[in-house]
């Protein structure tokens, strides 16, 4: 919940949030399904076009909330794992995965499976983190939790999630083209997430690696926080606060012509 609703208000240089960003890689798209669909922000704004629309996720508390949406009353919603979807072959027009690929164990599985489903031809939109933009909030919430974390007892610590090769244009091309997909298109904007510093604890802190912390270890980092960010406002009162975010597009290839 709190990866869509932070992302739901930033906006990137052009006024578009990383869902509009996103959703504009598969405009032409009528069958579309969204890997990772959380509590269905993006098919949200996908179901305005009347496509067809399938999410699958992890989540069945996040599938719930995506239910009640009235614009997701049509759409197939599912919970299953991406490294084995539950779908036939060529199902769908184009598949979208907002934050949620490289938190993916054996991608290269879940690449074979996306490629699986997809008709030839077929779209496939990724929006991945690209880390703080630097200067600014992000990246001070970093440097002050990455000790905390640091000092952690193991039973606080998260194993780091995802495939490294996600986070950048060439390793997404390693994962993506051996299950037949063209070279990847790859675009980097700054999503600015600027607000007054009180207000952007629940935007820095929704990291998987914040969770397992005690209460009175979030609210002294909280403290920290919020003061060394006070001293960052311009002179509206708003700090800055930006995340650098990668949308990768790759086509399905159609199927190599046997040879004779």
């Amino acid at each position: 919940m709190a990866t869509s609703q932070t992302f739901g208000e930033g906006r990137g240089p052009d006024g578009r949030s990383s869902y509009d960003l996103l959703a504009a890689r598969v405009a032409g798209s009528e069958r579309v399904l969204d890997l990772g669909c959380g509590d269905g922000v993006l098919m949200e704004l996908l179901a305005a076009a009347g496509r067809e629309l399938t999410g699958l996720d992890l989540s069945p508390d996040s599938l719930a909330v995506a239910r009640r949406r009235p614009a997701l009353a049509d759409a197939r919603l599912v919970e299953g794992r991406a490294q084995r979807l539950p779908f036939p072959d060529n199902d769908f027009d184009a598949c979208v995965s907002h934050m949620a690929l490289m938190l993916m164990d054996d991608v290269d599985a879940v690449a074979a499976e996306v490629a699986r489903v997809l008709a030839p031809g077929g779209t496939f939109a990724c929006a991945l983190g690209g880390g703080a933009a630097g200067g600014e909030a992000f990246e001070l919430f970093l440097s002050l939790l990455r000790p905390v974390l640091a000092s952690a007892p193991p039973h606080q610590q998260i194993p780091s999630l995802g495939d490294r090769r996600t986070r950048n244009r060439a390793g997404l091309d390693e994962i993506l083209g051996p299950a037949g997909f063209a070279p990847v298109s790859w675009e980097t904007v700054v999503i600015d997430l600027s607000a007054p510093a009180e207000q952007l604890w629940p935007l820095v802190s929704c990291l998987y690696d914040v969770l397992p912390l005690p209460s009175g270890t979030l609210a002294d980092l909280r403290a920290e926080f919020t003061t060394e960010a006070a001293a960052l406002a311009r002179a509206d009162g708003t700090v800055p606060c930006g995340f650098r975010l990668h949308i990768a597009t790759a086509s399905l290839l159609p199927p190599a012509e046997p040879r004779s």
